[in-house]
């Protein structure tokens, strides 16, 4: 992959979090709609909102953040492989939580929040931003295209 300008990088991030924010807003709404009315137990709900949320966010990068690369391997294939970035961003924020709350002994709710949403989703993001752009979509740009 060739070399990105700040102005180019900053679009790739400016996309990387549109895209992000709509597979937040999709995981969200679609797990508080399976709690309540759907009635759906919490990990279920959690797992059908995240497959969701993964989907929109491919979309998102694929359409839009990335839609200049053409794709180094198939489609279901590239899918497949960011959706395992995504669940290795999700872990990174259940392993910031367990070690503030179990190892480091910072049980309150305040903490946990900060540890999960605030730290762990933080280290998360970096890592899925650098997985989808070296991992995902490292295709080669297409002329016209990023």
């Amino acid at each position: 992959m060739r070399a990105r300008s700040p102005r180019g990088l900053s679009s790739e991030v400016l996309g990387f979090a549109l895209a992000g924010g709509a597979a937040y807003a999709a995981d969200l709404g679609l797990f508080v709609w399976l709690r309540g009315p759907g009635g759906f137990g919490p990990i279920g709900a959690k797992a059908l909102s995240f497959l969701a949320g993964c989907t929109v966010a491919y979309l998102g990068n694929a359409l839009g953040t990335y839609r200049g690369r053409t794709p180094a391997v198939g489609r279901a294939r590239q899918y497949g492989v960011f959706f395992a970035v995504n669940v290795a961003g999700a872990l990174v924020q259940l392993g910031c939580l367990g070690v503030s709350h179990y190892v480091l002994g910072l049980a309150s709710a305040r903490a946990d929040v900060v540890s999960g949403a605030g730290i762990g989703m933080a280290l998360a993001t970096a890592l899925r931003f650098w997985g989808t752009r070296i991992f995902v979509f490292r295709g080669t740009a297409r002329a016209g295209g990023g």
